[in-house]
């Protein structure tokens, strides 16, 4: 008996395969039947590795991040990043997925020399124990800084093609805020990036980044032929650039119809990331497919329609000092009146720890009162405050020091003295939030800097964003929810990591002429450069 068990069970090993044991962190799919009647004619899935990290990083911020803000996902883990990756996906019919390390950060300063190495090393390592690979579904942002390094990115995908080899396809998503090289462009053979922002289209991009690796490989063309890569000498920022508004919304209205011309994959325009001072930071489109002629010639297309647009790019809400922004919000009638306290926007690198505004807000005799305009402020971190404000409770007094921990260039710490009026635990990012109301002013304090761009980050905390008067953001442009929920605007020109004022950073290293630093500069060639296929270097 035990030997006919025996015989039957690795009959069904061999046979029928559904299921591989050999790595427990991936949906491995070995084979699938050709045809339900005749189930011994089987084909192999393609095998595709996933990794990736994602952050945008200012050169101008003090700030450094660590591995931890990262938040590394490892293994079957890697699949609660991507809806479209659920284990009941039928992309599992299609491929069996290696998944390896993928890792988000908030964005802000320059990545630590020992962070990087460590997140690439895992990365690489993991890489190295579970190949071959057929694809690898590269998820990265674009415009991380690293102390010590040029292009991460260029780095990172050079390190891993020499573990996975030349032959794998590698397709590469990413933001229309990163910045793509020379070096990045040749070893990836796929790439695309965002089309909308704000970033609706995040999740989309990422999925097509995927389905255009799949097409690939299961119709056995491989890798495109051809790639045009053009540099484009304008860095702006993306509070300028958005696609809401003209002329990005005309210019990126045009991608997808480019992209789905025969003999092309794929067609992508990068802004590039304003606030790092690095030769790669500009604007970039790439084009990649099988028809040299439409390739170049598209890619040229949308490059000289970015180029010729460059003088009418404009902020993508009216603009002001912060005293004129608060002027106006204490004068209008319309509620809630959002200010964007652009400067140092957490969500675009900046510190998020800068107090320059909210001192500049707690000065002002309208707020002193409990009874002035009621305005919300999001927010400061400030671990020693929360602790105080968790000592005293909800209702009870707090007074002590918020910010200036990181950046303190434009004011120092603030001084809180108010009630706490609430205290939540357990979020993401902020870890803990407390919001501590100081005259007519609603301070969100939290251990650990968070940004705020959904109405449940204010609801939880007991604050009603939509019966404020006033509520200001560390923000720039204003993400959806906050977009819809505003009955006016205006963005704050503050000072910080992320200065919505280019013409006061200190660039140094970046590709010289650019625009709009040097404004009358002449027109630059924009001949597409066809970028060697990986299998060439």
């Amino acid at each position: 008996m035990r030997h006919t068990f025996l015989v039957v069970i690795l009959a069904w090993l061999n046979i029928g395969q559904g299921f591989s044991l050999g790595n427990k962190n991936s949906f491995i799919h070995q084979r699938t039947p050709a045809s339900s009647a005749d189930p011994s004619q089987t084909k192999a899935l393609p095998r595709i590795a996933i990794a990736g990290l994602a952050i945008e990083s200012s050169t101008f911020s003090p700030a450094l991040t660590h591995e931890e803000a990262f938040h590394a996902k490892y293994g079957a883990d890697v699949f609660t990043s991507y809806p479209f990756l659920s284990a009941a996906s039928p992309y599992h019919k299609r491929a069996v997925f290696i998944p390896t390390i993928i890792g988000k950060s908030l964005p802000g300063g320059a990545v630590t020399r020992e962070a990087y190495e460590s997140l690439v090393s895992k990365t690489l390592d993991s890489l190295k124990k579970n190949g071959p690979y057929d694809g690898l579904f590269f998820d990265i942002h674009g415009a991380m800084s690293v102390v010590g390094l040029d292009d991460p990115e260029g780095d990172f995908i050079e390190r891993v093609r020499k573990v996975i080899g030349k032959q794998t396809i590698i397709s590469t998503s990413m933001d229309l805020h990163g910045n793509v090289s020379w070096r990045l462009a040749s070893h990836t053979d796929l790439i695309t990036c965002y089309r909308m922002a704000p970033h609706e289209d995040a999740m989309e991009t990422k999925q097509r980044a995927l389905e255009n690796l799949l097409k690939r490989l299961e119709s056995g063309k491989g890798k495109p032929q051809y790639k045009a890569w053009i540099p484009i000498p304008v860095l702006l920022p993306g509070e300028k650039t958005s696609t809401r508004i003209e002329p990005a919304k005309t210019i990126y209205q045009a991608v997808a119809p480019a992209a789905a011309q025969e003999g092309i994959v794929d067609a992508a325009i990068w802004v590039g990331y304003a606030w790092a001072d690095e030769p790669r930071n500009h604007a970039v489109v790439m084009v990649t497919g099988d028809d040299k002629a439409k390739v170049t010639s598209t890619a040229e297309k949308l490059a000289t329609s970015f180029w010729n647009a460059r003088n009418e790019f404009a902020f993508v809400a009216p603009t002001g000092s912060l005293k004129e922004s608060l002027d106006k919000a204490i004068a209008s009638n319309k509620r809630p009146f959002y200010i964007s306290d652009s400067g140092d926007n957490p969500t675009a690198g900046g510190a998020g720890d800068v107090t320059w505004t909210l001192q500049e807000i707690l000065a002002r005799p309208e707020f002193k009162s409990p009874n002035g305009p009621s305005l919300i402020y999001a927010s400061i971190p400030g671990p020693e405050l929360v602790k105080k404000a968790i000592a005293a409770g909800v209702g009870g007094k707090v007074e002590g020091n918020a910010g200036a921990a990181v950046d303190a260039r434009f004011a120092p710490p603030v001084k809180l003295s108010g009630t706490v009026t609430a205290i939540e635990y357990g979020d993401r990012n902020a870890e803990v939030e407390v919001v501590v109301k100081v005259g007519s002013v609603s301070v969100i304090v939290t251990q650990k800097r968070k940004p705020y761009h959904k109405e449940i980050d204010f609801t939880r905390l007991g604050l009603e964003p939509r019966k404020a008067a006033i509520v200001i953001v560390k923000i720039g442009y204003l993400e959806p929810e906050l977009y819809a929920m505003r009955a006016d605007w205006i963005l704050a020109l503050t000072p910080g990591g992320v200065d919505q004022n280019l013409e006061r950073l200190p660039y140094k290293r970046i590709k010289r002429p650019m625009f709009p630093l040097d404004k009358t500069m002449k027109a630059p060639d924009l001949a597409a450069k066809l970028v060697p296929i990986s299998d060439q270097l």
